[in-house]
Protein backbone atom coordinates (compact mmCIF):
# COMPACT_ATOMS: atom_id res chain seq x y z
CA UNK A 1 0.00 0.00 0.00
CA UNK A 2 1.51 3.51 -0.99
CA UNK A 3 -0.40 6.58 -1.33
CA UNK A 4 -0.40 8.93 -4.74
CA UNK A 5 1.52 12.05 -4.36
CA UNK A 6 -1.55 13.84 -4.96
CA UNK A 7 -3.12 12.20 -1.77
CA UNK A 8 -0.02 12.53 0.63
CA UNK A 9 0.43 16.61 -1.03
CA UNK A 10 -3.39 17.20 0.50
CA UNK A 11 -2.62 15.60 3.58
CA UNK A 12 -0.21 17.43 3.88
CA UNK A 13 -1.89 20.50 3.28
CA UNK A 14 -4.64 19.33 5.92
CA UNK A 15 -2.23 19.11 8.49
CA UNK A 16 -0.78 22.59 7.72
CA UNK A 17 2.79 21.54 7.57
CA UNK A 18 2.70 19.76 11.25
CA UNK A 19 2.05 16.64 12.64
CA UNK A 20 -1.19 15.55 13.33
CA UNK A 21 -0.36 12.24 15.87
CA UNK A 22 -2.11 12.44 18.77
CA UNK A 23 -1.42 9.40 20.37
CA UNK A 24 -2.16 9.48 24.14
CA UNK A 25 1.11 6.55 24.18
CA UNK A 26 3.26 9.54 22.93
CA UNK A 27 4.43 12.56 25.23
CA UNK A 28 2.05 15.17 23.94
CA UNK A 29 -0.59 12.77 24.80
CA UNK A 30 -4.04 13.07 22.94
CA UNK A 31 -3.36 16.67 21.94
CA UNK A 32 -1.57 16.96 18.54
CA UNK A 33 2.17 16.38 18.13
CA UNK A 34 2.25 19.70 15.94
CA UNK A 35 6.24 19.84 15.21
CA UNK A 36 6.54 22.07 11.99
CA UNK A 37 7.42 19.96 9.09
CA UNK A 38 9.58 20.33 5.61
CA UNK A 39 8.04 19.51 2.49
CA UNK A 40 11.13 18.66 0.98
CA UNK A 41 12.15 16.32 4.35
CA UNK A 42 9.74 13.56 3.79
CA UNK A 43 11.41 10.63 4.75
CA UNK A 44 14.44 11.96 6.58
CA UNK A 45 15.02 11.79 10.34
CA UNK A 46 16.20 15.79 10.74
CA UNK A 47 14.06 18.17 12.02
CA UNK A 48 11.08 18.90 9.85
CA UNK A 49 11.62 15.30 8.57
CA UNK A 50 7.96 13.48 8.35
CA UNK A 51 6.38 10.27 6.65
CA UNK A 52 2.77 9.83 5.64
CA UNK A 53 1.26 6.85 7.78
CA UNK A 54 -1.96 4.69 7.11
CA UNK A 55 -4.58 5.48 10.19
CA UNK A 56 -5.71 1.82 9.11
CA UNK A 57 -4.13 -1.05 7.33
CA UNK A 58 -7.39 -2.09 5.56
CA UNK A 59 -8.60 1.48 5.15
CA UNK A 60 -6.90 1.68 1.74
CA UNK A 61 -4.81 4.37 0.47
CA UNK A 62 -7.56 7.65 0.78
CA UNK A 63 -7.22 10.66 2.22
CA UNK A 64 -9.29 9.96 4.98
CA UNK A 65 -6.87 7.19 5.89
CA UNK A 66 -3.12 9.74 5.89
CA UNK A 67 -2.12 10.91 8.62
CA UNK A 68 0.70 13.25 8.32
CA UNK A 69 3.65 12.43 11.10
CA UNK A 70 7.11 13.89 12.36
CA UNK A 71 9.77 11.34 12.07
CA UNK A 72 10.17 11.12 15.76
CA UNK A 73 6.26 10.21 15.96
CA UNK A 74 6.79 7.79 12.84
CA UNK A 75 9.31 5.54 14.49
CA UNK A 76 6.90 5.02 17.54
CA UNK A 77 4.13 3.71 15.26
CA UNK A 78 6.07 2.16 12.84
Amino acid sequence: MAFSDDIVRQAFERANEQCECNRRTHSHFRTPCGKPLVWKNRGVSAQGGWEAHHYSTSGGDTLANCEILCATCYKSVG
